[in-house]
């Protein structure tokens, strides 16, 4: 079993309220959610209007196919253009070992 951690940092320059902020992440991380049947939430900057760190997550019986999925989600994400992608990162994981 593979666990695979993407670490995404946005940055939402359009927007002026931390209001308007969680509406575009929420958007952001149910269509994730939908669309890839990951975990996924905002760990970091909750309290900046501008700036948001999500976390994804993802089992599989692979580490190919936990990177390979996740690198898709990075793709998604960057795709949907509702925010700047500052930073990503990607780490897999065996508890195995």
């Amino acid at each position: 079993m593979f666990v695979g951690a993407l670490k995404v940092e946005l940055f939402f320059p359009e927007c002026r309220s931390l209001k308007e902020k969680r509406q575009i992440l929420k958007s952001i991380l149910c269509k994730v959610q939908a669309k890839f049947n990951v975990s996924a939430a905002e760990i970091d900057h909750q309290d900046l209007w501008q700036r948001a760190t999500i976390g994804i997550a993802y089992v599989s019986e692979s580490e190919f196919q936990a990177k390979k999925a996740l690198q898709k989600v990075q793709s998604f994400v960057e795709g949907l253009n509702k925010a700047e992608v500052i930073d990503n990162r990607i780490s897999l994981f065996s508890p195995e070992q």
